[in-house]
């Protein structure tokens, strides 16, 4: 164990230090700034000023006089440092078990394991002890411990977040990642971290993508599926495929042969030689310090010449050339995060092969440079978290957010392990806000009932309430389901003022909309108390003989209420 300067030696597990005020940053700079208030942690292979960087391995362990560049970016942004996390030794597996310092449990069972190399941040996100944090990504590592520790995992466009001051995995297709609870906050961090860094060679000035996928988008899922056996999560994929068609997607067979011969190549050719360089000198003079199997797979990038090196680039590009001819029928690839999970005892009988199936999605990503976002899609019948990964191509981080945020928030699950419902979404700033029309509803469509899915998978936003002007009356029809009201103008002060909500549809989305809307009713123009007036829904005079009219109660939510109070 490394001496620890300006932090605080923990046990074995998620936390390697924790820093101290000083090391955290100063109290004046935490107070203000955009990400005032929001604690994070950093992976132990990114550099904090003052405290080690271990990158999983003691012997290794040296004190950095500077933090890594994006630290300092968030550092000044008024986030608050609280520590440096585990890993898989040398960001090498993932799984988060390959670490001197112990392994990393799953959030949600500590039986299993909590998917790696960026265990510790994945697990102190998920359960609430910081707000975001840090890891790296050079196979997956940002994405697997997301979709099993039901957190978001953001893997941006290679090159848009600096990697200068953390320890290379793969340096050429090494990025930094964010965890976080919620798509809003993972993109609030991106939004600061991103920055061109003249000294980081593999960082690029990129102009990200600023208009939304449409309404009606195409999504790609692998023709054939592998899941090793793991039917619960088949199930969840599933489940998730039908649940991107009612967000208005339409699911397109993708070939997926090209991609996973991608994914071996990661391991199982001379792109191993990269991981051995990156701690080459160390690694000669300190083989045994290094874990297995860790150290063979770096021990084995030794064997490759350089022409063995020009031979397989060629042929991941030739890979890619072939992967690259399904972005003209989808708009986005959608996977599984993990094809299963594994308890940490059956990964230490079999660390090699069930490594490699939890990557089975993932490894390609960087190789062929793509953007990347997990997100929290259910909780299976034994307990266990299942995500899905948005993938797009390179530049469609925003586009991902706001495809990602509406998933996630269609899902109904709560952040993390916390048991803390999701908060309401943010617009992404990133992307350009599409024309709009305001659309008032009054009853099935409000806010918690159960029409209100054909507003949000459409991309509407909560304007806010409202009421109308005293001049309609509300009826509860006869025979509708489920249930719905009628809304009547009468003239004006004949009626009452009838509670309703105000939604900002894309105008994209706004005719699949209305074609939804069954006789006797439809869309009109109403008149608001505050004299203003919007599109909303209407009800054919005819349709109301017999039915109840429920004006004096206000609105068709209190009228719900008033029916369960005298079921009561």
């Amino acid at each position: 164990m490394p001496a620890v300067a300006g932090g605080t030696v923990l046990a074995p597990q998620a936390w390697i230090c924790r820093a101290t005020p000083q090391a955290a940053g100063s109290a004046q700079a935490a107070s203000a700034g955009p990400l005032a208030g929001l604690t994070f942690a950093v992976k132990d292979n990114i550099d904090a000023a003052s405290l080690p960087t271990t990158a999983g391995c003691p012997a290794f362990a040296y004190t950095p006089t500077a933090s890594a560049f994006v630290v300092q970016k968030l550092l000044d942004a008024g986030a608050q440092l609280a520590g440096k996390t585990n890993l898989d030794q040398f960001a090498c597996g993932l799984n988060g078990t390959r670490s001197p310092f112990g392994a990393v449990p799953n959030a949600f069972n500590p039986a299993y394991v909590s998917g790696g190399s960026s265990s510790g941040s994945a697990y102190v996100v998920a359960t609430g002890q910081v707000d975001f944090s840090l890891g790296t990504d050079t196979a997956g590592s940002g994405r697997v411990p997301a979709g099993l520790n039901n957190i978001v995992g953001l893997k941006p466009s290679r090159g848009l977040i600096s990697a200068r001051g953390v320890v290379p995995a793969a340096q050429s297709v090494d990025c930094v990642s964010i965890f976080a609870r919620t798509v809003a906050t993972a993109v609030q961090v991106l939004e600061h971290a991103m920055a061109h860094d003249a000294l980081d060679p593999y960082s690029r000035r990129l102009a990200l993508t600023s208009e939304p996928f449409a309404p009606a988008f195409r999504f790609g899922v692998p023709a054939t599926l592998e899941f090793y056996g793991d039917r619960a999560a088949e199930a969840a994929f599933s489940e998730a495929v039908v649940r991107l068609q009612a967000l208005g997607g339409t699911p397109v067979a993708i070939d997926f042969a090209p991609l996973a011969q991608v994914a071996a190549l990661l391991y199982e050719s001379a792109l191993v030689a990269e991981r051995y360089t990156a701690i080459r000198s160390f690694f000669d003079a300190h083989e045994a310090e290094v874990v297995e199997p860790v150290r063979s797979i770096i021990a084995a990038g030794r064997k490759y010449s350089a022409a063995d090196l020009y031979e397989v680039q060629t042929e991941l590009k030739r890979l890619g050339q072939q992967a690259d001819a399904m972005w003209g029928s989808i708009d986005v690839l959608v996977v599984p995060t993990a094809p299963t999970h594994y308890t940490i005892a059956q990964m230490q009988r079999d660390p090699v092969v069930l490594n490699r199936r939890l990557g089975a999605y993932t490894n390609f990503v960087n190789l062929l440079d793509y953007a990347a976002l997990s997100v929290p899609s259910a909780v299976r019948a034994d307990g266990l978290p299942f995500g899905i990964t948005l993938i797009g191509a390179c530049g469609s981080d925003w586009q991902l957010a706001d495809l990602g945020q509406r998933y996630h928030h269609s899902t109904g699950l709560t952040q993390g392990a916390t048991g803390l419902p999701l908060p309401a979404m943010r617009a992404i700033a990133g992307l350009r806000k599409p024309a709009t029309v305001r659309v008032a509803v009054v009853g099935a469509h409000l806010s918690g009932m159960p029409l209100n899915t054909q507003l949000t998978e459409r991309g509407a936003v909560l304007a806010g309430p409202a009421e109308t002007a005293p001049d309609y009356r509300l009826f509860a029809l006869p025979g509708t389901t489920p249930p719905k009201p009628g809304l009547l103008r009468v003239g004006a002060g004949q009626g009452a003022c009838i509670a309703l909500e105000i939604w900002d549809m894309p105008l994209a989305a706004y005719g699949s909309f209305v074609a939804l809307i069954p006789a006797p009713l439809g869309i009109g123009t109403l008149a608001l108390r505050d004299g203003s007036t919007v599109q909303g829904f209407v009800c054919e005079p005819e349709a109301l003989h017999g039915a109840l009219d429920i004006s004096h109660l206000g609105g068709w939510r209190a009228y719900m209420t008033s029916l369960k109070t005298a079921a009561a």
